[in-house]
């Protein structure tokens, strides 16, 4: 029996695949202050924000398909995120613009995944 508390069918864990483990672990570390659970050099967890506990994970590929899932962060400040991803080496796919709830922009890691990250008005 688990000793967790999860909410049942809630996104539990994201897992992005990566063609280099530290220059992408180094970006994320940069931008957003991410921290990360090593596991070898093929796989890394990503630590929820003070807490050891894990959100998701980073491995080692070969080869990355982009399109899927949009990945979208939470941010108290739009632009000095998109400040942070662009000093951390991250490529602006989408600049800021404004939807109904808020404004958001979207970028590419170095691995070329695409993330978002949105903000209230």
């Amino acid at each position: 029996m688990s000793q967790h508390n999860f909410a049942h069918h809630e996104i539990n864990y994201i897992e992005f695949s990566v063609l280099d483990m530290e220059q992408t672990k180094r970006f994320f570390s940069e931008a957003f202050g991410w921290a990360f659970n090593d596991y070898g050099p093929e796989y890394a967890g990503i630590r929820k924000v003070d807490s050891e506990l894990e959100a998701g994970g980073l491995r080692l590929v070969d080869k990355v398909t982009t399109g899927g899932p949009l990945v979208i962060l939470y941010s108290r400040n739009l632009e000095e995120s998109l400040a942070a991803v662009q000093a951390a080496g991250g490529k602006i796919s989408l600049e800021i613009l404004s939807f109904p709830g808020g404004r958001r922009f979207q970028f590419l890691d170095p691995s070329g995944n695409e993330l978002a990250v949105w903000s209230d008005k």
